[in-house]
């Protein structure tokens, strides 16, 4: 594993909770702040994040991450303080899910996407720090119990317990076969279960192992059991999957339409431009 560690929120406690949540509308803001942050750190990371003076703070603490991602992750890697920190924005109906991290070095963007897809999350605009560099394991439990209080809804135990592991995995594969490859491969499998409905394990192994050879992957068989534990875990739960479907298809199109606007062209142009750089000083030198 790269450097493991694990100082993110896994759970809520509500402080001094003034106003309904099931009010909040698009742009409102709900923060989650470690409990082991200095109050210039807090004020730092509130600034960072552009918080509003009235924003609603709640805490995090080191027993809440034990208690959500002991099963997944050694107690010893966990830590003993929780620092890092989340700001969850009501983004627009429809919109689906974005995430944004600084100072996060092991779980990627698209990992937090997906575990969120799988606990029901969406419609949320999410950014993720901290004030040092960590792996950003645990930080899914903490946004995931800051929407519940943002959007006035109860994500079953069950779920956030699944949700978590998901991400645990699909990071830990991300070791082994790339970080870009394990994402594509947990959400292109949610994608089929959602369209195909699997029965049995071997209908599940069948679209495991055409998702893995769509992206060109090799599974050990370790790594295939660990996929179908997981996945068996999430098709006995109640979750939505055609809501999976729709959040999946949500975030590929945001991709998909950034390569395409200027921004995303100018982005592709630097790397094409980099690449022909390259080539000539390599050129240059045999020249």
């Amino acid at each position: 594993m790269k450097k493991i560690l694990i100082l993110l929120m896994a759970a809520i406690l509500f402080m001094n909770p003034l106003r309904s949540f099931a009010d909040m509308v698009e742009g409102d803001m709900i923060v989650t702040l470690g409990a082991n942050l200095t109050d210039t750190q807090k004020n730092n990371l509130l600034a960072e994040m552009n918080a509003p003076k009235d924003v609603h703070i709640v805490t995090v603490t080191n027993q809440e991450e034990h208690q959500y991602l002991g099963k997944y992750v050694a107690n010893a890697l966990i830590g003993t303080k929780a620092i890092s920190s989340s700001a969850i924005t009501i983004a627009p109906k429809g919109s689906g899910i974005t995430v944004k991290t600084n100072n996060i070095t092991w779980v990627t963007n698209e990992m937090y996407i997906n575990a969120l897809i799988t606990a029901g999350v969406k419609d949320a605009n999410i950014y993720i720090t901290s004030p040092v560099p960590v792996s950003g394991t645990a930080a899914l439990t903490g946004i995931i119990k800051a929407y519940e209080i943002s959007a006035d809804k109860t994500i079953p135990e069950a779920v956030k317990q699944a949700a978590n592991q998901e991400m645990v995995e699909t990071a830990k594969l991300g070791d082994s076969i790339g970080d870009k490859n394990a994402a594509a491969l947990i959400a292109k499998v949610k994608e089929e279960i959602a369209k195909k409905k699997p029965q049995n394990d071997e209908e599940l192994r069948q679209i495991i192992e055409q998702a893995a050879s769509d992206l060109n992957v090799k599974l050990t068989n370790d790594q295939m059991q660990s996929l179908m534990d997981l996945f068996n875990k999430l098709k006995n739960l109640n979750i939505n999957w055609n809501q999976v479907s729709d959040q999946i298809n949500k975030a590929q199109d945001r991709i998909s339409k950034f390569l395409q606007s200027g921004e995303g062209q100018g982005f592709l142009d630097k790397i094409k431009n980099f690449f022909i750089s390259l080539i000539d000083w390599i050129k240059s030198i045999f020249a």
